[in-house]
């Protein structure tokens, strides 16, 4: 089971990704403005890869920009090979 949480500070934020209660991994944001927001990081611990957490965070990211009626910019390549893949995500996208 994974949880998550969402952290944000002034014009950065963060998601963390929980897996069975353990901190599993973290996807960094910076604002840009006001109508889009920078995925700028997205790590997942080596002892919980695999199980498609890296994606549940960027899905994370797709929801809050959606709540907020914003746009995403992912400057991360992990986030960025994630949004090619998965092109049902990609209306989010500044």
């Amino acid at each position: 089971m994974t949880k998550i949480k969402h952290h944000h500070l002034n014009n950065k934020g963060e998601f963390e990704i929980f897996y069975e209660g353990k901190k599993a991994g973290t996807m960094t944001y910076s604002w840009a403005g006001n109508g889009k927001f920078i995925i700028d990081h997205t790590e997942v611990d080596d002892a919980f890869r695999g199980k498609g957490l890296g994606k549940e965070l960027v899905k994370a990211g797709v929801e809050f920009a959606q709540e907020k009626e914003v746009k995403i910019i992912p400057l991360c390549p992990f986030a960025k090979a994630t949004f090619q893949r998965n092109p049902d995500l990609a209306h989010v996208l500044a």
